[in-house]
């Protein structure tokens, strides 16, 4: 008899039609939903300047509604190191140059080899600069940050009261330091962040043509 009880109590009925149905509409619903932001983030894709536009709108915004409920100054410093990280990430190469430069090879001949092909190399064809963090990622992360940290200015839970003067000061000093590294870096790897040279293309006569890169 216990056996039997213990039998009808872990029973449980079969899922109903409807049950079944809800997480598949919910499935088609989410799959629905990344198909047309993918297709709306396609078509701004090509119009960087209207996209950052929109941004800095957005975060004129943000600025505005804390400025006037006159808090969340937690929420805001994250948002700015988040910013922050983002920006490193973008004057960053998608490459270590340290990592580049130490070639696993050890043969003296290979390095020097290897070297004056790179000499070779930087004579013909001008290499642009690849970022760790791509334009458009590095725009729609900044884009998703801001209007996620619009929202959360209206969830009082999230309002931790603090002396915000403090929060400025630590964040100039944070922004102050970690770009002085960036630039360390950038000086002693000799790469620039943006592509100011002039890409050259070889013609079938074998003659060179240069054109400004964007």
């Amino acid at each position: 008899m216990e056996e039997d009880r213990e039998e009808d109590s872990s029973w449980s009925p079969p899922p109903s039609p409807l049950q079944r149905l809800a997480p598949r509409c919910i499935r088609e619903f989410r799959n629905e939903s990344r198909k047309k932001l993918q297709y709306y983030l396609d078509q701004w894709a090509p119009h960087a300047v209207q996209r950052w536009i929109a941004t800095v709108f957005a975060g004129g915004i943000y600025v505005v509604r804390v400025y006037y409920v006159r808090g969340f100054y937690i929420i805001s410093y994250g948002l700015s190191t988040y910013v922050l990280n983002l920006l490193i990430g973008f004057l960053s190469p998608q490459l270590d140059p340290q990592i580049d430069i130490l070639d696993p090879n050890d043969d003296p001949h290979h390095h020097h080899h290897h070297h004056d092909h790179h000499d070779h190399d930087d004579n013909e064809e001008f290499k642009p600069f690849v970022r760790r963090l791509p334009e458009f990622k590095f725009w729609f992360s900044i884009t998703k940050a801001v209007c996620y940290a619009f929202l959360m200015t209206f969830i009082s839970v999230l309002d931790v009261p603090v002396f915000w003067p403090i929060l400025v000061c630590y964040w100039i000093v944070l922004f102050i330091l970690t770009m002085k590294r960036q630039i360390m870096h950038m000086i002693k790897y000799k790469y620039v962040p943006f592509n100011l040279h002039k890409k050259r293309y070889t013609t079938n006569t074998g003659k060179k043509t240069g054109i400004s890169s964007d």
